[in-house]
């Protein structure tokens, strides 16, 4: 309906004169030509955030349970890789996709963000880059 009448009312104004203006088909399509735009896996755009497999992936709803346990439990963790994946990607670190799989992209990430961070440098999940990246 919004269609229809911001149609007719261009039509309206540009039989009278007025200056005429070019209607954006971006607005009014699923598939929009901005490359950040939230898409899901068929390409079309979506309102919110981007909704993606490792969001449904179980987790402990209390925080504290992460910092007892081990690194190699965390890094078989698809939820916990993905907020990894996550916040690798926020900082620059990691362009993969965020599956939830500790992949050697991730472990590459991992290892500029320690030599970044002047930390050990071996592209493994240890406690200093957890706390780098303010995950429990």
């Amino acid at each position: 309906m919004k269609r229809i009448g911001i149609v007719l009312i261009a039509m309206f104004l540009g039989c009278n004169g007025a200056p005429g203006f070019i209607i954006d088909e971006e607005i009014f399509s699923y598939r929009s030509e901005d490359s950040l735009a939230p898409r899901d896996e068929s390409g079309l755009l979506h309102q919110g955030r981007l909704v993606r497999a490792v969001d449904f992936a179980p987790r402990y709803n209390r925080r504290w349970i992460y910092y007892f346990k081990a690194n190699e439990q965390l890094m078989v963790d698809p939820a916990y890789v993905g907020a990894l994946q996550r916040d690798l990607r926020r900082l620059g670190y990691y362009c993969g996709p965020i599956d939830g799989v500790f992949s050697d992209d991730v472990s590459d990430a991992i290892a500029r963000l320690q030599k970044n961070y002047s930390l050990r440098v071996n592209g493994t999940l240890s406690d200093p880059v957890r706390r780098a990246l303010h995950l429990p």
